[in-house]
Protein backbone atom coordinates (compact mmCIF):
# COMPACT_ATOMS: atom_id res chain seq x y z
CA UNK A 1 0.00 0.00 0.00
CA UNK A 2 1.37 3.85 -0.04
CA UNK A 3 1.92 4.01 3.64
CA UNK A 4 3.31 1.66 5.70
CA UNK A 5 1.84 0.22 9.09
CA UNK A 6 0.65 2.85 10.82
CA UNK A 7 -0.60 3.29 14.72
CA UNK A 8 -2.85 5.90 16.25
CA UNK A 9 -0.35 8.63 17.00
CA UNK A 10 0.25 11.64 14.58
CA UNK A 11 3.84 11.17 14.33
CA UNK A 12 3.92 7.90 13.23
CA UNK A 13 1.15 8.44 10.67
CA UNK A 14 3.40 11.61 9.06
CA UNK A 15 6.72 9.75 9.24
CA UNK A 16 4.52 6.55 7.50
CA UNK A 17 3.26 8.23 4.60
CA UNK A 18 6.51 10.77 4.22
CA UNK A 19 8.64 7.07 3.84
CA UNK A 20 6.41 6.60 0.49
CA UNK A 21 6.99 9.89 -0.37
CA UNK A 22 10.42 9.96 -0.02
CA UNK A 23 12.18 5.69 -0.48
CA UNK A 24 9.05 3.97 -1.26
CA UNK A 25 7.15 1.19 0.61
CA UNK A 26 8.56 -2.16 2.08
CA UNK A 27 5.51 -3.48 3.12
CA UNK A 28 1.30 -3.31 2.73
CA UNK A 29 -1.09 -2.74 5.45
CA UNK A 30 -2.01 0.63 6.19
CA UNK A 31 -5.11 1.86 7.53
CA UNK A 32 -6.40 4.40 4.85
CA UNK A 33 -9.38 5.71 7.53
CA UNK A 34 -6.44 6.78 9.92
CA UNK A 35 -3.98 8.15 7.53
CA UNK A 36 -6.92 10.28 6.07
CA UNK A 37 -8.68 11.21 9.97
CA UNK A 38 -5.13 12.72 10.83
CA UNK A 39 -4.83 14.63 7.38
CA UNK A 40 -8.28 15.94 8.08
CA UNK A 41 -6.72 17.47 11.50
CA UNK A 42 -3.51 18.73 9.32
CA UNK A 43 -5.81 20.91 6.75
CA UNK A 44 -8.41 22.36 8.73
CA UNK A 45 -5.61 23.60 11.25
CA UNK A 46 -5.15 26.72 9.14
CA UNK A 47 -6.54 27.73 6.04
CA UNK A 48 -4.61 29.28 3.56
CA UNK A 49 -6.99 30.01 0.72
CA UNK A 50 -10.23 29.75 -1.67
CA UNK A 51 -9.77 27.30 -4.47
CA UNK A 52 -13.15 28.99 -6.06
CA UNK A 53 -13.25 33.03 -5.97
CA UNK A 54 -16.09 34.82 -7.07
CA UNK A 55 -15.72 34.56 -11.43
CA UNK A 56 -11.44 33.61 -11.28
CA UNK A 57 -10.94 31.40 -13.72
CA UNK A 58 -7.80 28.72 -13.38
CA UNK A 59 -4.83 29.60 -15.40
CA UNK A 60 -4.90 25.76 -16.65
CA UNK A 61 -4.00 25.96 -20.07
CA UNK A 62 -2.75 29.90 -20.34
CA UNK A 63 -0.06 28.56 -22.79
CA UNK A 64 3.87 27.68 -21.58
CA UNK A 65 7.56 28.76 -23.08
CA UNK A 66 8.49 26.13 -26.44
CA UNK A 67 10.26 23.28 -25.30
CA UNK A 68 13.94 23.24 -26.03
CA UNK A 69 15.58 21.65 -29.04
CA UNK A 70 16.67 18.61 -27.25
CA UNK A 71 12.93 18.16 -26.09
CA UNK A 72 11.31 18.75 -29.66
CA UNK A 73 8.20 16.29 -30.31
CA UNK A 74 7.82 14.77 -33.69
CA UNK A 75 4.57 15.54 -34.73
CA UNK A 76 2.94 12.04 -36.24
CA UNK A 77 2.12 12.55 -40.44
CA UNK A 78 -1.47 11.79 -39.33
CA UNK A 79 -1.92 14.52 -36.31
CA UNK A 80 -4.78 16.50 -36.94
CA UNK A 81 -3.21 19.59 -35.06
CA UNK A 82 0.45 20.21 -36.22
CA UNK A 83 0.64 23.96 -34.88
CA UNK A 84 2.89 26.71 -37.07
CA UNK A 85 0.59 28.08 -39.45
CA UNK A 86 -1.82 25.56 -40.30
CA UNK A 87 -5.09 27.97 -39.05
CA UNK A 88 -8.34 26.96 -37.04
CA UNK A 89 -9.75 24.09 -37.41
CA UNK A 90 -13.45 23.23 -36.77
CA UNK A 91 -14.46 19.20 -34.94
CA UNK A 92 -17.49 18.15 -34.58
CA UNK A 93 -19.41 17.64 -31.10
CA UNK A 94 -19.98 14.31 -30.43
CA UNK A 95 -21.00 13.91 -26.52
CA UNK A 96 -21.69 15.51 -23.77
CA UNK A 97 -21.90 14.01 -20.41
CA UNK A 98 -22.49 15.57 -17.66
CA UNK A 99 -20.41 15.61 -14.67
CA UNK A 100 -21.81 18.05 -11.48
CA UNK A 101 -23.79 20.62 -11.61
CA UNK A 102 -21.81 23.08 -13.32
CA UNK A 103 -18.99 21.21 -15.31
CA UNK A 104 -19.24 18.58 -18.35
CA UNK A 105 -17.46 16.36 -19.90
CA UNK A 106 -17.27 17.32 -23.83
CA UNK A 107 -16.27 14.90 -26.36
CA UNK A 108 -14.97 16.40 -30.50
CA UNK A 109 -14.21 13.94 -33.39
CA UNK A 110 -10.72 14.35 -34.90
CA UNK A 111 -11.41 15.36 -38.80
CA UNK A 112 -10.80 11.81 -40.13
CA UNK A 113 -11.35 8.40 -38.34
CA UNK A 114 -7.86 7.85 -38.74
CA UNK A 115 -6.19 10.92 -37.22
CA UNK A 116 -4.32 11.30 -33.81
CA UNK A 117 -4.06 14.59 -32.24
CA UNK A 118 -0.54 15.57 -32.58
CA UNK A 119 -0.91 16.83 -28.49
CA UNK A 120 1.93 16.03 -26.63
CA UNK A 121 2.15 15.46 -23.08
CA UNK A 122 1.00 18.40 -21.57
CA UNK A 123 0.07 20.54 -23.94
CA UNK A 124 -2.79 22.61 -25.04
CA UNK A 125 -5.81 24.13 -27.46
CA UNK A 126 -7.38 27.20 -28.25
CA UNK A 127 -11.16 27.35 -28.99
CA UNK A 128 -13.08 30.21 -30.51
CA UNK A 129 -16.36 31.18 -30.56
CA UNK A 130 -18.37 34.48 -32.12
CA UNK A 131 -21.64 34.67 -31.62
CA UNK A 132 -24.38 36.82 -33.58
CA UNK A 133 -23.62 39.84 -31.02
CA UNK A 134 -20.22 39.29 -30.20
CA UNK A 135 -17.64 42.19 -31.90
CA UNK A 136 -14.52 39.89 -31.29
CA UNK A 137 -14.80 36.06 -30.77
CA UNK A 138 -14.16 34.27 -27.45
CA UNK A 139 -10.63 32.85 -27.29
CA UNK A 140 -9.57 30.29 -24.55
CA UNK A 141 -7.22 27.39 -24.13
CA UNK A 142 -8.65 24.45 -22.38
CA UNK A 143 -6.00 20.89 -21.68
CA UNK A 144 -7.97 17.97 -22.99
CA UNK A 145 -8.25 14.95 -20.79
CA UNK A 146 -7.93 12.67 -23.65
CA UNK A 147 -6.61 12.27 -27.25
CA UNK A 148 -6.78 9.68 -28.51
CA UNK A 149 -9.08 9.06 -31.72
CA UNK A 150 -11.48 12.59 -30.63
CA UNK A 151 -10.42 14.82 -27.83
CA UNK A 152 -12.11 15.09 -24.37
CA UNK A 153 -12.17 18.68 -22.39
CA UNK A 154 -13.74 18.60 -18.90
CA UNK A 155 -15.05 21.82 -18.53
CA UNK A 156 -17.13 24.29 -16.02
CA UNK A 157 -19.70 26.67 -16.76
CA UNK A 158 -18.81 30.01 -15.40
CA UNK A 159 -21.12 32.77 -15.00
CA UNK A 160 -20.58 35.65 -18.01
CA UNK A 161 -18.13 33.62 -19.04
CA UNK A 162 -18.30 33.61 -23.01
CA UNK A 163 -16.48 30.33 -24.02
CA UNK A 164 -17.97 27.97 -21.82
CA UNK A 165 -21.41 29.22 -21.62
CA UNK A 166 -21.30 28.34 -25.58
CA UNK A 167 -19.85 25.15 -24.46
CA UNK A 168 -22.63 24.18 -22.83
CA UNK A 169 -25.62 25.27 -24.94
CA UNK A 170 -23.77 23.14 -27.57
CA UNK A 171 -25.58 20.44 -28.72
CA UNK A 172 -23.97 17.24 -30.79
CA UNK A 173 -23.07 17.60 -34.43
CA UNK A 174 -22.51 21.79 -33.95
CA UNK A 175 -18.79 22.37 -34.80
CA UNK A 176 -16.17 24.58 -32.85
CA UNK A 177 -13.08 26.19 -33.94
CA UNK A 178 -9.89 24.44 -32.47
CA UNK A 179 -6.44 25.63 -33.35
CA UNK A 180 -2.99 24.31 -31.67
CA UNK A 181 -1.55 23.02 -30.23
CA UNK A 182 0.26 24.81 -26.94
CA UNK A 183 2.80 23.21 -25.65
CA UNK A 184 3.41 22.98 -21.96
CA UNK A 185 5.87 21.16 -19.46
CA UNK A 186 7.54 18.39 -22.02
CA UNK A 187 7.14 15.23 -19.95
CA UNK A 188 9.20 11.97 -20.74
CA UNK A 189 9.38 9.29 -19.40
CA UNK A 190 11.12 8.35 -15.86
CA UNK A 191 12.75 11.77 -16.02
CA UNK A 192 11.86 12.31 -11.98
CA UNK A 193 11.78 9.36 -9.37
CA UNK A 194 8.23 11.34 -8.34
CA UNK A 195 6.13 13.80 -9.14
CA UNK A 196 3.02 15.57 -6.98
CA UNK A 197 0.40 17.31 -8.56
CA UNK A 198 -1.12 19.86 -6.70
CA UNK A 199 -4.30 21.33 -7.71
CA UNK A 200 -7.59 23.11 -7.09
CA UNK A 201 -11.00 23.16 -8.99
CA UNK A 202 -10.47 22.95 -12.94
CA UNK A 203 -6.82 23.21 -13.05
CA UNK A 204 -6.84 19.25 -12.18
CA UNK A 205 -7.41 18.52 -16.14
CA UNK A 206 -3.06 18.72 -17.05
CA UNK A 207 -2.47 16.77 -13.89
CA UNK A 208 -4.61 14.37 -15.66
CA UNK A 209 -2.69 14.29 -18.73
CA UNK A 210 0.11 14.02 -16.40
CA UNK A 211 -0.79 11.41 -14.76
CA UNK A 212 -2.86 9.44 -17.28
CA UNK A 213 0.76 9.54 -19.10
CA UNK A 214 2.89 8.28 -16.60
CA UNK A 215 0.12 5.13 -16.11
CA UNK A 216 -0.19 4.35 -20.03
CA UNK A 217 3.43 3.67 -20.00
CA UNK A 218 4.55 -0.24 -18.88
CA UNK A 219 8.37 1.39 -19.26
CA UNK A 220 7.32 4.56 -17.02
CA UNK A 221 7.87 3.84 -13.17
CA UNK A 222 7.65 7.08 -11.41
CA UNK A 223 5.79 8.03 -8.07
CA UNK A 224 2.58 10.54 -8.47
CA UNK A 225 1.00 11.89 -5.24
CA UNK A 226 -1.72 14.06 -6.11
CA UNK A 227 -3.18 16.85 -3.58
CA UNK A 228 -6.54 17.92 -4.79
CA UNK A 229 -8.77 20.63 -3.51
CA UNK A 230 -12.23 21.82 -4.10
CA UNK A 231 -15.55 23.39 -2.19
CA UNK A 232 -17.45 20.04 -2.02
CA UNK A 233 -17.65 16.63 -2.97
CA UNK A 234 -19.64 17.47 -5.94
CA UNK A 235 -17.16 19.34 -7.30
CA UNK A 236 -14.03 16.87 -7.63
CA UNK A 237 -13.76 16.20 -11.21
CA UNK A 238 -12.12 13.07 -12.20
CA UNK A 239 -12.58 11.11 -8.59
CA UNK A 240 -13.72 7.57 -10.53
CA UNK A 241 -10.33 7.90 -12.86
CA UNK A 242 -8.31 8.22 -10.15
CA UNK A 243 -9.37 6.10 -8.19
CA UNK A 244 -9.04 3.54 -10.68
CA UNK A 245 -5.28 4.13 -10.79
CA UNK A 246 -4.88 4.51 -6.96
CA UNK A 247 -6.48 0.32 -7.53
CA UNK A 248 -4.49 -0.20 -10.20
CA UNK A 249 -1.01 1.43 -8.87
CA UNK A 250 -1.50 1.60 -5.02
CA UNK A 251 2.63 1.20 -4.58
CA UNK A 252 2.76 4.15 -6.88
CA UNK A 253 -0.42 6.34 -6.73
CA UNK A 254 -2.09 7.98 -3.98
CA UNK A 255 -4.62 10.41 -4.14
CA UNK A 256 -5.17 13.59 -1.05
CA UNK A 257 -8.54 15.25 -1.36
CA UNK A 258 -9.36 18.49 0.42
CA UNK A 259 -13.00 19.71 0.75
CA UNK A 260 -13.65 23.71 1.66
CA UNK A 261 -17.41 22.25 3.04
CA UNK A 262 -16.99 18.97 3.30
CA UNK A 263 -20.01 16.55 4.13
CA UNK A 264 -21.23 14.70 7.35
CA UNK A 265 -18.30 12.19 8.06
CA UNK A 266 -15.83 13.09 5.02
CA UNK A 267 -12.80 11.49 6.69
CA UNK A 268 -10.06 13.39 4.41
CA UNK A 269 -8.87 16.66 4.24
CA UNK A 270 -11.13 19.79 5.88
CA UNK A 271 -10.57 23.49 5.11
CA UNK A 272 -7.81 24.42 2.66
CA UNK A 273 -4.34 22.85 1.95
CA UNK A 274 -1.92 24.01 4.07
CA UNK A 275 1.91 23.47 5.08
CA UNK A 276 1.22 20.53 7.39
CA UNK A 277 -0.64 18.70 4.60
CA UNK A 278 2.20 18.75 2.21
CA UNK A 279 4.57 18.36 4.42
CA UNK A 280 3.19 15.39 5.42
CA UNK A 281 2.42 13.50 1.88
CA UNK A 282 4.53 15.88 -0.74
CA UNK A 283 8.31 13.72 -1.55
CA UNK A 284 11.30 15.41 0.79
CA UNK A 285 12.60 18.30 -1.30
CA UNK A 286 16.11 16.77 -0.93
CA UNK A 287 14.77 14.10 -3.01
CA UNK A 288 16.26 13.14 -6.29
CA UNK A 289 14.62 14.13 -9.40
CA UNK A 290 11.22 15.18 -8.15
CA UNK A 291 8.96 17.44 -9.79
CA UNK A 292 6.20 19.50 -8.23
CA UNK A 293 3.38 20.69 -10.63
CA UNK A 294 0.79 23.05 -10.05
CA UNK A 295 -2.40 24.59 -11.67
CA UNK A 296 -5.74 25.98 -10.34
CA UNK A 297 -6.86 29.63 -9.89
CA UNK A 298 -5.33 32.13 -8.51
CA UNK A 299 -5.54 32.28 -5.04
CA UNK A 300 -4.17 28.67 -5.25
CA UNK A 301 -0.85 30.09 -7.10
CA UNK A 302 -0.73 32.85 -4.30
CA UNK A 303 -0.42 30.50 -1.31
CA UNK A 304 1.36 27.66 -2.85
CA UNK A 305 4.17 28.39 -5.37
CA UNK A 306 3.40 32.45 -6.51
CA UNK A 307 2.12 33.32 -9.16
CA UNK A 308 3.44 33.58 -13.14
CA UNK A 309 4.68 36.44 -15.04
CA UNK A 310 3.28 35.03 -18.04
CA UNK A 311 3.20 31.84 -20.04
CA UNK A 312 6.20 32.08 -21.07
CA UNK A 313 7.52 33.12 -17.62
CA UNK A 314 7.38 30.74 -14.60
CA UNK A 315 8.53 34.16 -11.90
CA UNK A 316 9.87 33.20 -8.68
CA UNK A 317 8.96 30.68 -6.62
CA UNK A 318 6.89 31.92 -3.07
CA UNK A 319 4.53 30.42 -0.86
CA UNK A 320 4.19 27.01 1.28
CA UNK A 321 6.63 25.18 -1.36
CA UNK A 322 9.67 27.83 -1.39
CA UNK A 323 8.76 27.40 2.30
CA UNK A 324 9.49 23.69 2.87
CA UNK A 325 12.43 24.10 1.07
CA UNK A 326 11.53 23.46 -2.60
CA UNK A 327 13.63 25.05 -5.37
CA UNK A 328 12.47 26.86 -8.47
CA UNK A 329 13.30 24.19 -10.45
CA UNK A 330 11.26 21.65 -8.56
CA UNK A 331 8.59 23.31 -9.66
CA UNK A 332 6.48 24.24 -12.15
CA UNK A 333 3.19 26.02 -12.73
CA UNK A 334 0.78 25.18 -15.19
Amino acid sequence: MFARQVVCSARPIKNSIRRYATPGPTSSGSSNTIIYGTLATLSAAGGVYYYSQMGAKPAAAEGGAPPSASEQYTVPSNSAFTGGDQGWIDLRLQDVEKINHNTSKFRFQLPNKDDVSGLQIASALLTKYQGPQMEKPAIRPYTPTNARGHIDFVIKKYPNGPMSEHLHEMKPSQTLSFKGPIPKYPYKANAHSHVALIAGGTGITPMYQVARAIFKNPDDKTKVTLVFGNLTEADILLKKEFEDLENTYPQRFRAFYVLDTPPEGWMQGKGHINKDLLKTVLPEPSTEAIKVFVCGPPGLYKAISGAKNSPSDQGELSGILKDLGYSKDQVYKF
